[in-house]
């Protein structure tokens, strides 16, 4: 364990000329708060330059958190070195989580509570005159996700430091983020997040290890020294991948594992000549269109341009990430491969960076000389594939003529692998056109297209889904033909989130309460939290239960009331609906109920009417007319009800613009009732029902992802569960009529009449229309109006319960004893037992100090 005594276990830094004719050591960092507070004051006064009469002012608390955060690195960097050390000494398989999103959020909390330095942080800066809290508000998120993949991607990466585990992530330092979003008259509008623009003290550059990755050109054919035809890629316009490393610290364990993330560059800043001649705009043109590549996170793709450059960022993730794995390897074992299969695994996030699989072969074969067969062997022994969607537009399809113009070479190698392994299913399947026409890693057409999920399983020796059913259905549906040839690839991986963030550190109150009752064990393993079961029974722990949720619904309130000016109905039910917004995921849905509720109050049907605060969060894509047409509505009707004197101490609707990873944090300590609504089939897992529950909310939501098994744990009784399942979904696809369930409930009726009169938008009639049509229309894959009665009753026992505090909050309780299954340890484990089979650093509990 950590110590808190300047005298940790730590042996002296040494660092020793290159005579080694003399030493300068270094004393270990302290780990108390006299320490961290010099530590800091240096950094302010001495390295950001703040002069000494300013330290108590106001307008220094951004520097005053970045000395902090620049002290808490340096003891980081210390058990960052040691950690690495230990890698070395033990020479072990290592495993590389390739991602294009990393949401981490804020970092200076999460640091202070793996490192056991909240305390001593709190009374450094109360020497000083301020607050941890007021500091941890001047950081900005970390802009590198969008939504659930990234988020998961972090919490994957704070577990594998927390078990120990030697394992990397790469992904793509984007100097914007996803973008901030504003509502502007009910509109989503986009402006850029540039969440770097105050510097970041938790990373470190290291332009010693730059990568140069090929764009254009062509590939051409030479004999090599031993006359052998080789290929390489010439006449390429090549872009830098330049590294930042973030310290990923694992929990009370002093293991400290590495974040990558490329940044991307120009080979040269201008071009002296065309500057020279005054060519100004031109002299630059090199240099802005390859930091392009690292500029924005997601850039919209419904344009030409915008595919271009997503896949320039697939690219360069892969490439830069793999040359630097395959570096490491051959300044330490020259060009000797033979076991490089046993010491490697890349894990990929999702299908973008499933090119990985063509550019490990391209690596292997042009640049470090080995026969087909030979890279074939290595690649499809190191790569896994996660899959995240069962949605087909998620699964990443190129033009063949965009890999042609951007990648010639790496669709070659695709090419090739495609030929030899359809050569296989031929000769296995011979006469089976179909079947070849299903697995081929080219969709032929008049524009063909390039099925990078279809690359990503040829050439991984695991592929999994991240729930039980969405395994199932992508062994069932999505990858039959796959799973039929391969069934032993096929595996499932739960999702999970990381504790310490979501718990631990969101929610310090409750943890304590936890603590105070069942010890503190359950902090190591959150599996020990099922020993709270029985104490939902206790009155009085009900009532410290109770009291703690509406400290932090009090909180969140004033938050809402501070960015949006909609004052919240205290003592409420709190039912919340935040996530990224698309159809599938049903917001829809939930605002149609609401109009619902507004439906009764107006018709004076109050009878056991439960005063409701409804929240949505989220962001569209800023190509997804739909989506930001659906916040469009949910704002319209929000504020039709607020300023409806009959909803007073009723109902209040809000949309909280901007949701990011800090204000989930806020959100999910109060929230009574989760939103996990999606159509059954549609979700691959969700996350944020997780993070909900853990925290004690209550689940409303259909038999789809992870709700499954989240109903399973708590119990069906201690879940609301409404709707059709998967295999009702598709049954009644082929002959469903929205008609058929509005004329079986004049409640639904009354509900589409409202919106269709513009009662919501009366200057603007028919503005809702094209929401009206998705979902009165037969093709709808959504399949709306099919749920809302079922949805509508399961919201009246919802009511009901709310209205039985006493047994609300025995559900809330036993929900949160429930939630241990869903730590995003237990799931790191399963990939580690199941897929990397790597040797943990420290033994699980131990402290590498």
């Amino acid at each position: 364990m950590l110590t808190s005594s300047p005298a940790a276990k730590k042996e002296s830094v040494v660092i020793r000329k290159r005579s080694k004719s003399a030493e300068c050591t270094l004393p270990p960092l302290g780990m108390n708060a006299e320490t961290l507070c010099q530590d800091s004051q240096h950094y302010l006064f001495r390295s950001l330059g703040v002069p000494v009469a300013e330290a108590a002012t106001d307008k220094i608390a951004r520097s005053v958190y970045t000395a902090l955060g620049m002290a808490l690195r340096d003891r980081l960097v210390e058990r960052w070195n040691q950690s690495e050390e230990r890698r070395t000494e033990m020479r072990g398989k290592r495993a590389f989580y390739l991602s294009l999103e990393f949401l981490l959020g804020r970092s200076l909390n999460n640091t202070l509570l793996n490192l056991g330095l909240e305390e001593a942080a709190e009374t450094a800066l109360a020497s000083q005159g301020w607050e941890l809290a007021e500091l941890a508000e001047k950081e900005a998120d970390a802009g590198l996700g969008n939504g659930g993949l990234g988020r998961l991607a972090a919490c994957f990466l704070d577990s594998c430091a927390s078990l120990a585990l030697p394992v990397t992530g790469y992904g793509i330092r984007y100097a914007y983020g996803m973008f901030r979003q504003e509502i502007h008259h009910g509109e989503q509008v986009e402006e850029p997040d540039h969440w770097l623009k105050n510097g970041y003290p938790w990373e470190i550059k290291r332009p010693e290890r730059v990568r140069r990755i090929p764009y254009g050109g062509h590939s051409e054919v030479y004999i090599d020294a031993a006359g052998k035809n080789r290929f390489r890629w010439v006449d390429t316009h090549d872009v830098l991948a330049v590294p930042y490393d973030i310290p990923i610290p694992g929990y009370a364990n002093d293991v400290v594992n590495t974040l990558r993330l490329w940044r991307a560059a120009a080979t040269d800043v201008f071009d002296l000549g065309e500057f020279n001649a005054g060519a100004y705009p031109e002299a630059v043109a090199a240099k802005n269109a390859a930091e392009h590549i690292s500029m924005v996170l997601y850039p919209n793709d419904s344009s030409e341009n915008g595919k271009e450059l997503r896949l320039r960022q697939q690219y360069f993730l892969a490439s830069a990430s793999l040359q630097d794995v395959l570096a490491d390897w051959v300044a330490k074992h020259g060009e000797k491969f033979s076991h490089f299969a046993e010491q490697h695994v890349f894990q990929l996030n999702d299908t973008h960076p499933s090119i990985s699989v063509a550019e490990l072969m391209r690596l292997l074969i042009d640049e470090h000389g080995l026969d087909w067969n030979a890279a074939w062997k290595i690649t499809s022994s190191t790569m896994a594939y996660t899959n995240h969607t069962l949605l087909p537009e998620a699964l990443e399809r190129w033009p063949v003529r965009l890999f042609r113009q951007l990648l010639p070479r790496v669709l070659e190698i695709i090419y090739e692998i495609n030929a030899r392994f359809l050569r296989e299913v031929a000769r296995t399947h011979p006469g089976d056109s179909g079947l070849l026409s299903r697995v081929s890693l080219i969709e032929e057409g008049p524009d063909p297209m390039v099925r990078m999920a279809n690359l990503a399983v040829v050439g991984s020796f695991s592929v999994n889904g991240v729930a039980a059913l969405h395994t199932e259905l992508l062994c069932r549906e999505l990858f039959h033909d796959f799973y039929q040839l391969w069934p032993e690839r096929f595996n499932n991986k739960t999702n999970g989130v990381t504790p310490r963030r979501w718990l631990q550190s969101a929610n310090p109150e409750l943890c304590k309460l936890i603590s105070g009752k069942i010890g503190s064990d359950w902090q190591q393993d959150l599996a020990g939290l099922q020993t709270l079961s029985p104490f939902a029974d206790d009155s009085r722990f009900r009532k410290s239960w109770a009291k703690v949720r509406a400290a932090n619904k009090a909180a969140l309130f004033d938050i809402i009331s501070e960015q949006t000016g909609v004052a919240m109905i205290p003592g409420a039910l709190l039912d919340t609906q935040v996530k990224r917004i698309h159809e599938y995921k049903r917001q829809l849905l939930n605002a149609l109920h609401v109009v619902h509720l507004y439906d009764r109050i107006k018709r004076g049907d109050l009878e056991g009417f439960t005063p409701r605060n409804v929240l949505f969060a989220g962001k569209a894509a800023p190509g997804y007319f739909m989506a930001k047409r659906i916040i469009r509505f949910i704002n319209e009707i929000a504020r039709t009800i607020n300023a409806d004197p009959d909803t007073d101490g009723l109902l209040r609707v809000v949309f909280l613009p901007d949701y990011r990873v800090s204000l989930m944090e806020k959100i999910c300590t109060a929230t009574d009732l989760s939103e996990q609504i999606s159509t059954a089939g549609k979700e691959a897992s969700g996350t944020g029902n997780m993070k909900f529950m853990m925290n004690g909310a209550l689940t409303i939501g259909t038999l789809d992802g992870a709700n499954i098994e989240i109903r399973e744990a708590v119990g069906a009784e201690h879940f609301f569960l409404f709707g059709l399942n998967a295999e009702e979904v598709a049954h009644l696809r082929a002959q469903y009529q929205p008609q058929h369930f509005i004329d079986a409930d004049q409640d639904l009726e009354r509900v589409l009449q409202l919106i269709r009169s513009g009662y919501f938008n009366p200057y603007d009639f028919g503005l809702f229309d094209c929401l009206l049509d998705a979902v009165l229309s037969p093709h709808d894959p959504w399949m709306v109006l099919a749920d809302f009665t079922s949805y509508k009753q399961k919201q009246q026992e919802v009511a009901g319960l709310w209205r039985d505090q006493d047994e609300w909050l025995r559900f809330s309780i036993r929900n949160t004893a429930a939630s241990g299954i869903f730590s995003s340890d237990r799931t790191i484990r399963e990939y580690n037992a199941d897929i990397w089979h790597l040797t943990p650093l420290v033994a699980e509990g131990a402290s590498l100090g």
